[in-house]
């Protein structure tokens, strides 16, 4: 596993990027980044499972490691879904945070992923692009 973590300074309260973040409406709009059309099903609780797709009912499902709202949010990855169907992983630690750190210029936005070297070069390439739409919705549209 590596982490990579990946920051923004994004000119909001941290309510408001949180929002942005876990709003289902806005959830599909940052994450067209990573994929056209992804959407999560489930709570997001402390403990429960989320089940993240993509418009072919294709995805992940992880577990809710911690949610502090406005503060942080972590997940674990725990397997893939292919055509709905669940199909566990041995991933280790493959774990997915967002943490909101409240400044005088609003909210720096920090994205913290454990992925394997098969995925590295995607998440450098796509997450900051993520990142970017969250500080545009956040500071003009949401």
């Amino acid at each position: 596993m590596e982490k990579l973590t990946f920051k923004i300074q994004i000119n909001a309260e941290p309510e408001k990027v949180w929002s942005v973040l876990w709003d289902h409406t806005s959830y599909r709009q940052w994450t067209t980044a990573f994929n056209e059309g992804s959407f999560y099903e489930g709570t997001l609780e402390e403990g429960s499972i989320v089940k993240f797709y993509d418009p072919n009912n294709n995805g992940m499902f992880s577990r809710v490691e911690k949610n502090i709202a406005n503060e942080e949010m972590k997940f674990l990855h725990l397997g893939e879904i292919y055509e709905g169907v669940e199909a566990p992983q041995d991933w280790g630690e493959a774990t997915e945070s967002y943490i909101l750190e409240e400044n005088d210029e609003g909210t720096i936005l920090k994205g913290e992923i454990q992925t394997t070297q098969e995925y590295k070069a995607f998440f450098e390439e796509k997450f900051p692009l993520a990142l970017g739409i969250i500080k545009n919705l956040s500071e003009n549209q949401f």
